[in-house]
């Protein structure tokens, strides 16, 4: 074998970060972490939830990449959340709980698409079938050809004795290795031995479970930078870590410090009056007092509710006319349909006395049941296109809560009719901003769905929205030049001219996606805007919008370390030496430390200075109608993402267009 040196690769080279990021893996591994995903865990240290049969396994998420100036290791704090529950006993306990006839369907639909952790070799595969007709005592085919039984196999390999013998076999699809098989490998697993990942739908819900798992997984800016500082130091001071780090002629730096900015905090705008926010998080106190932007009277809805829910329905309304009238939405009383508690019954009646002049249908749930909102959503957003509001009884129920929760509802039921709640100054005349989301759909895994919001007057309070469902990003990118045409033909139908300026705010993007967007979306947007033909023509810039991202950002205090003021700004030292990107902290943390924002500007034709599209994107952050106080990505993106959610999981196909100029998503 002849080496020959071809070329000598630069520190900021993609090749150079690639090896980086292997190293770091391997001196993880070193420290008797296990990769799970892309992140690394210690399970010798888990954090044990017993009322809740629950393990986090604590964890880091490591990344190695060239920033500004320097090479920069990235670590954040990571939990893996595992259920002390086996896949057998998950299935044991459905099996109790469904008909015996259609138990294998059911097991299928529950089970696929999960991820499992075999914890005698700590790794983890994803759920695409079940075998029912393979068991344990069977027998498959080695790699060196020789054949075993699946109880011989793990009692020789894991010293495991399997002991239910009359269990399925659970089908993993591996993914194709770097060898290029031609055919893919199949795992077979035992659920005796396989223990459910993540949390099911039923547990997100239950507050008690969710707020233990919070409490343990919240850390405050303090301790997090301990247990950073820590992992640092443990691979200083671990010999076998140090010397692979010598190896290879790496060490660590001093720990980053950098200087950030704190934009101007924004002056909220209401019908008779301007507010300063005594905090800009959240500004519901300060509404209470004050009426809304503008409104439109309802006069004609319709209010249904299950025979248990009747004793609140009184009360309720009193609440909502009271608030309303403080907020200038003037509420006539509903016609009040009782009916029995099932979703269908709740459907027959709105069918039954349904009438055009109907402004908005108001239903009171009577529990969480997927079913009952459902049905409601997909006939009156797609059906009989009508705004439509769902309110659980047990919400209505709480004591003490009864005007706030009126609150809430009556602004939302004020957007759903076309109203604005309140408005930020912007300086920029003639701007329509766009947020754009895709997700996938629940039912059905492979369609996408692409959620388009624009905004139709210059204050940057009324919108139009369009929704699609794709089967490829392909059709993503071809759709969106007849969103983007719709929308500026609503701005033309409004103002009788067209914006001066466009600035879209794309989410649902990763790194490897930016070429995609570059090459074929923004084509796509300019395609939109140059064949209108109007002179001069609008101006487009594109920012890609990213809530996940590695770096926290810390102020310092007193000799410790807090979170940032809200609207603190970072571009510079973290960000991409070739990229046009910036941190933006919009969101306030009450519990644990605040993750930022991360915009990538990707295309710009607008030429706004970089602190001008900072203070932009800040101001959009309050122009959320569904929460009074900032957020974390700016309101178009917001909305789309409420969007796309409905669709994916309640409607499953696209809304009617007679909805497109309302929230009625929110």
């Amino acid at each position: 074998m002849t080496l020959r040196l071809t070329q000598e690769l630069p520190a900021s080279s993609p090749v150079c970060s690639q090896v980086f990021n292997l190293i770091f893996r391997k001196i993880l591994k070193k420290l008797s972490m296990y990769r799970i995903g892309r992140n690394f865990y210690n399970p010798s240290q888990p954090v044990e939830i017993p009322q809740h049969k629950l393990s986090l396994w604590p964890g880091f998420a490591i990344s190695v990449s060239q920033f500004e100036h320097r090479l920069l290791f990235g670590a954040d704090v990571s939990y893996k959340v595992l259920r002390n529950e086996t896949v057998l006993e998950f299935m044991e306990n459905l099996y109790h709980r469904t008909e015996p006839a259609c138990f294998t369907q059911t097991c299928k639909k529950q089970l696929s698409g999960l991820v499992v952790l075999t914890r005698y070799n700590n790794k983890t595969y994803r759920i695409d079938d079940i075998d029912w007709s393979v068991r344990p005592t069977d027998t498959f085919r080695r790699r060196d050809g020789s054949e075993v039984t699946y109880v011989d196999y793990y009692k020789q390999q894991y010293d495991i004795a399997v002991s239910d013998l009359r269990q399925p076999v659970l089908v993993s699809l591996l993914r194709r290795g770097r060898s290029g098989e031609a055919q893919a490998r199949l795992a077979h697993l035992l659920p005796e031995l396989c223990f459910l990942t993540g949390l099911s739908s039923q547990a997100t819900c239950d507050f008690q479970l969710m707020k233990a798992v919070a409490q343990e997984m919240r850390l405050s800016p303090l301790e997090r930078q301990q247990r950073l500082a820590r992992l640092a130091d443990d691979i200083q001071r671990n010999k076998d870590t140090r010397f692979e780090l010598e190896t290879w002629g790496l060490h660590f730096g001093c720990q980053l410090s950098l200087t950030g900015r704190v934009v101007p905090a924004e002056r909220i705008l209401l019908q008779d009056q301007v507010c300063q926010p005594v905090s800009a998080a959240d500004w519901s106190r300060d509404l209470r007092a004050c009426k809304l932007l503008s409104t439109r009277s309802l006069r004609r809805w319709l209010l249904l509710c299950g025979d248990r829910a009747e004793h609140l329905v009184e009360s309720f309304l009193s609440c909502l006319k009271r608030v309303g009238s403080s907020m200038g939405f003037a509420v006539d009383s509903p016609k009040i349909l009782k009916v029995q508690e099932s979703p269908a019954a709740f459907l027959r009646a709105i069918q039954k006395h349904f009438d055009p002049d109907v402004q908005l249908v108001l239903c009171i749930l009577p529990s969480m049941q997927q079913g009952y909102y459902d049905c409601i959503k997909k006939y009156l957003d797609c059906d009989c296109p009508v705004p439509s509001q769902c309110v659980l009884a047990r919400t209505l129920s709480r004591q003490g809560m009864q005007m706030s929760v009126a609150s809430k509802v009556a602004m939302q039921m004020a957007c759903k009719l076309g109203g604005e709640l309140w408005a930020v100054e912007i300086p920029l005349k003639s701007l329509m901003v766009v947020g754009i989301d895709v997700c996938r759909d629940a039912f059905s895994k492979e369609m996408l769905v692409l959620g388009f919001v624009a905004s139709t007057n210059p204050q940057i309070t009324r919108w139009f929205s369009r929704c699609v469902l794709q089967r490829s990003t392909s059709d993503v990118a071809d759709c969106l030049k007849a969103f983007m045409t719709g929308a500026l033909s609503k701005w033309h139908q409004c103002n009788h001219d067209l914006p001066a300026r466009i600035v879209v705010y794309r989410d649902g993007v990763g790194d490897g996606q930016l070429k995609t967007l570059v090459e074929y979306e923004v084509p796509q947007l300019l395609s939109s805007v140059a064949q209108l033909g109007a002179q001069p023509s609008p101006r487009l810039s594109v920012v890609v919008v990213r809530k996940r991202c590695a770096p926290r950002f810390f102020a310092e205090m007193s000799r410790s370390v807090q979170n940032p003021p809200l609207g603190t700004v970072v571009d510079s030292e973290a960000t991409r030496p070739d990229w046009y990107d910036f941190y933006l902290v919009s969101q306030a943390a009450c519990q644990g430390t605040v993750g930022p924002t991360y915009y990538n500007v990707i295309y710009d034709d607008n030429g706004l200075r970089p602190d001008h599209m900072q203070r932009l994107t800040f101001k959009l952050c309050h122009l959320y109608y569904n929460w009074p106080g900032l957020i974390r990505t700016p309101a178009p993106c917001q909305y789309a993402h409420k969007l796309t959610f409905l669709v994916a999981q309640s409607l499953h196909k696209e809304p009617s267009l007679e909805l497109a100029n309302s929230l009625f998503y929110l």
